[in-house]
């Protein structure tokens, strides 16, 4: 029996490749660039394209603050080229963003990227294998996109009220004032740079959500002094809503 377990788990490994290649396409860097700087791209964290291609998606907090005019510093995109070589910068332009589910939307000019397709979040459950695949340590370990592996541990409210007034953080305080929804957790471990990350089906390649390593700790975990290792989710129906929002 287990051998053919085994056997069952790599023959799902190896039909899930070319849904990982698939994805790998779609996924970039998301950060800034200033020419005279070094190195001149800063990376804050991972996107992917959605809708025609040239449409990118990450977590809102991975965008910058007030961009450096005088020194030329834009928001922008990179794209690693898939045998380690230069990467492919490009400027990116905000269109939309959600603060409540921490998504934003970019525009990028150029080709277009291959785009993922966005599946039904409603209907995912618990104990259901997903994957993920962002840049992990991006400024230490380099932009090389890599794949994880998990599975929904639970769904789950993005803030619970706690025993004590004392234990209220502001940022729980403002979730549970402007309504909690379901998130994600995930039996998975996602690293810092990893935010924005699509999370996807492994056998179809469609997006049932986005990592968040900053909103939903922030909220759910205040009261913890160190991190718990828990990674967590945005539901993909978040980003649907705001696609149909979005003034393209």
């Amino acid at each position: 029996m287990l051998g053919l377990a085994l056997m069952a788990g790599l023959a799902c490994a190896a039909g899930a490749l070319p849904v990982i290649e698939r994805v790998k396409g779609a996924v970039v860097a998301v950060g800034t660039w200033e020419p005279t700087r070094s190195p001149a791209f800063d990376y804050r964290g991972t996107g992917f394209a959605v809708d025609d291609g040239t449409l990118i998606v990450t977590n809102a907090h991975v965008l910058p603050g007030p961009l450096d005019g005088a020194k030329k510093e834009s928001l922008a995109i990179a794209i690693p080229a898939p045998d380690g070589g230069k990467m492919q910068i490009r400027e990116a332009k905000q269109v939309a963003v959600d603060a409540g589910a921490d998504l934003a939307l970019l525009r990028i000019d150029g080709a277009a990227l291959p785009a993922l397709s966005i599946g039904d979040s409603d209907a995912v459950m618990e104990g259901q294998g997903v994957f993920f695949t962002g840049f992990p340590l991006g400024t230490v370990l380099g932009l090389f996109a890599a794949t994880h592996r998990g599975f929904v541990a639970a769904i789950t409210p993005i803030a619970i009220p706690r025993g004590r007034s004392a234990e209220l953080d502001p940022k729980v305080i403002r979730r549970l004032t402007s309504g909690p929804f379901a998130v994600f957790q995930l039996d998975a471990t996602a690293y810092p740079g990893s935010s924005g990350s699509p999370v996807f089906d492994p056998e179809t390649g469609k997006v049932i959500g986005i990592i968040n390593m900053v909103l939903v700790k922030g909220t759910k975990e205040s009261v913890l002094t160190q991190p718990s290792g828990i990674t967590y989710a945005i539901p993909s129906k978040h980003l649907q809503t705001l696609l149909q929002k979005a003034p393209l």
